[in-house]
C-alpha cells in the first residue's frame, strides 16, 4: 500500500467476522488492513506507521495459557486503539484492569445503554441495541479508564481513556446487527482517530496503472480470461496500464452457460479491443468428464485440462514473462493462520492453478488489496458495463458442479436452456440485483409426469437462490409462490426433458450455496 495514504492496522486474534472491521472501514473511505497478532511487534509498527490500531474479536480467553496478547509496542504508539470483544479485554488485562469467566454469557442482541460522555458513542441514542459474542467479561477496567455504556450482562459494554484515546467495546459494532456500528467506526476514525477518509476507487485506480507498469516494464503478460468480474477487471486494468503487451486467453470448457462464450469474446475482442486467444475446448472437456460422477474428481478433471489447454496455448503466444490473476484479499488473509499454525492455502482460480511455477512467471496481482465489492466499485470506474460488474458469481468448474452424476453434452444443454429460462425471469421480475447467486441444477432424478395425455419420465429441475453479503453466509431468495409457478411452467414447457421444478430453500449453513 502506498505510505502516501493514511492506514488504520487491524490487529487480528482470530474471529470470524475480522474482515467485516475492514470492510466498513474501507466503506467510510478509510484504508486498512488486517495482520495477525503475532506478526506485529515494534519492528512492524515503526514500518507500517498506522494512524490508529483496532484489536479484533477472538474465540480465546484471556485466561488460557498462551492465548494471544497485543505486543506492548501497540499501546506506546501514541495513536488511538479501539479493542473489539477479545480486543476489549486483552487490553484491559495488559493495561492493569481484570477479567474474569462470567455466568452470564450473552450471545445475541443485547441492549446497551449510554452512560457516559465520549467521541466515540457520539451521535448514539440513550440506548441501543448491539450484537454481543463474550463468555468472558471485564471485571475491573484499568487506570485512566471510565464507562461510557453498560448492558445487562456487561457493565463494561464501552469503556475509554481518553487521554490516552484509547477505546474498548465489549459487542461487535462491525456486524449489521449492530445497527450503531458503523457510526461507532466512523466516530473511532474519523473524529478521534482524525482521518480524511482518501481510499476512493478513483485514486486507487490511477495508483494501480503505475505499480502495474513499473512491475511488468516491457514484459509480456497473460491473463486467464474466465468472464467473471474479477478476471474481467484484472484485464480491462492491466490493457489500460499496458496496452499490446497484454494477451489474455480465454478457454471455453464447453461447460458455461448458454451465450457466455460470445458475450466475452465481444466485449473484450471487438469492444475494448484486447488481443484475445478464445480456445473451444468443449470436446476435450466432456470427453474427459464422461462416466464421472464425484464432484471432487470433476474438479481435479478439469483443473489439470485448464492447466493444460492454457499452458499449450501461451506456448504458442511465445511464452510471457508475467501471470494475471485476480487474487482479492481475503485470499491474502486466509494465507496467514492468525495464530501461528499451518497456514491456509490460498484458494486457487480453476483457471490458474499450479501454471506460476510450471510456466516460470512472476504474478501481477493488481487486485489483492480489494474486497470483492471493492472489485465491482472498480469495474465501474473503469467503465466496464453492469451487465458484467454485477453479474452473479459462476463457479470455476462450470456447469459441471450443477450437473450432481455423470456430465453428458445432452444434460448440459438441457441445464443450459433452463438456466437461461429462469435468469430470464428473474431480470424480467427485477429482481436479478436483489439476489447474490441464482442458478439451476439438473438432478440425476427421474420422475414419473403427464404432457399431452401422455406419461413422461423425465428428469427434475432444482432451482437456488440466495441472498448473501459475502457468501460464507446466506439465505434463500423468498420469491413468491407466483414468479415460481410462472418460471416452472416455461421450464417444463420450453426444455424437453424436464418434467418437474422445485425451489431449494436451504440456508448456508448447514448447506453450501452450490450443490457439488
Amino acid at each position: 500500500m502506498s505510505a502516501d495514504h493514511q492506514q488504520v492496522l487491524i490487529i487480528d486474534f482470530g474471529s470470524q467476522v475480522t474482515q467485516l472491521i475492514a470492510r466498513r472501514l474501507r466503506e467510510i473511505g478509510v484504508y486498512c488492513e488486517i495482520h495477525p497478532y503475532n506478526k506485529v511487534d515494534g519492528a512492524f509498527l515503526n514500518e507500517y506507521q498506522p494512524k490508529a490500531v483496532i484489536l479484533s474479536g477472538g474465540p480465546n480467553s484471556v485466561h488460557w495459557e498462551g492465548s494471544p496478547r497485543a505486543d506492548a509496542a501497540a499501546f506506546q504508539l501514541g495513536v488511538p486503539v479501539l479493542g473489539i470483544c477479545y480486543g476489549e479485554q486483552t487490553m484491559c488485562a495488559q493495561l492493569g484492569g481484570a477479567v474474569t469467566a462470567s455466568d452470564h454469557r450473552e450471545f445475541g442482541r443485547a441492549e446497551i445503554e449510554i452512560i457516559g460522555q465520549s467521541p466515540l458513542l457520539a451521535g448514539l441514542k440513550p440506548n441501543e441495541t448491539v450484537w454481543m459474542s463474550h463468555g468472558d467479561r471485564v471485571d475491573a477496567i484499568p487506570e485512566g479508564f471510565a464507562v461510557i455504556a453498560k448492558s445487562a450482562n456487561a457493565p463494561f459494554a464501552a469503556i475509554a481513556d481518553e487521554q490516552r484515546q484509547f477505546y474498548a467495546v465489549q459487542f461487535h459494532p462491525e456486524v449489521a446487527h449492530t445497527p450503531c456500528g458503523g457510526q461507532i467506526l466512523r466516530n473511532f476514525v474519523l473524529d478521534i482517530a482524525g482521518l480524511s477518509g482518501d481510499w476512493t476507487m478513483a485514486a486507487f485506480h490511477l495508483e494501480e496503472i503505475e505499480k502495474v507498469r513499473a512491475q511488468v516494464g516491457k514484459g509480456r503478460v497473460i491473463c486467464g480470461l474466465s468472464g467473471g468480474v474479477d478476471s474481467s477487471v484484472v484485464a480491462v486494468l492491466l490493457h489500460e496500464a499496458i496496452g499490446e503487451q497484454l494477451t489474455c486467453v480465454y478457454v471455453d470448457t464447453g461447460l458455461m452457460r448458454a451465450g457466455e462464450t460470445a458475450q466475452v469474446v465481444d466485449l473484450f475482442r471487438d469492444h475494448y479491443n484486447i488481443p484475445l486467444v478464445a480456445v473451444d475446448a468443449g470436446g476435450l472437456f466432456l470427453d474427459a468428464l464422461a462416466g464421472v460422477s464425484d464432484p471432487e474428481r470433476k474438479r481435479k478433471i478439469i483443473g489439470g485440462l485448464f492447466i493444460d489447454v492454457f499452458e499449450a496455448e501461451a506456448g504458442k503466444l511465445g511464452g510471457a514473462d508475467f501471470l494475471a490473476q485476480g487474487t482479492l484479499y481475503p485470499d491474502v488473509i486466509e494465507s496467514v493462520s492468525f495464530d501461528g499454525g499451518p497456514s491456509v492455502t490460498i484458494k486457487s482460480h480453476h483457471n490458474v492453478g499450479g501454471l506460476p511455477e510450471r510456466m516460470n512467471m512472476q504474478l501481477v496481482e493488481p487486485l489483492r488489496e480489494l474486497f470483492k465489492d471493492e472489485v465491482r466499485a472498480l469495474g465501474r470506474e473503469l467503465g466496464l458495463p453492469e451487465s458484467f460488474v454485477g453479474r452473479h458469481p459462476f463457479p470455476g468448474p462450470g456447469l459441471a458442479i450443477r450437473i450432481p452424476g455423470e456430465i453428458t453434452r445432452e444434460a448440459v444443454e438441457i441445464l443450459q436452456k433452463a438456466d437461461t429460462i429462469y435468469l430470464d425471469e428473474i431480470h424480467k421480475a427485477g429482481l436479478y440485483d436483489d439476489i447474490w447467486q441464482a442458478f439451476s441444477v439438473l438432478l440425476p432424478v427421474h420422475t414419473v409426469g403427464v404432457m399431452g395425455d401422455e406419461r413422461t419420465y423425465d428428469q427434475v429441475l432444482a432451482l437456488r437462490a440466495v441472498t448473501s453479503t459475502d457468501g460464507m453466509t446466506a439465505d434463500y431468495f423468498p420469491f413468491p409462490h407466483e414468479f415460481l409457478g410462472r418460471t416452472a411452467t416455461r421450464i417444463i414447457n420450453e426444455v424437453r426433458g424436464i418434467n418437474r421444478v422445485v425451489y431449494d430453500i436451504t440456508s448456508k449453513p448447514p448447506g453450501t450455496i452450490e450443490w457439488e
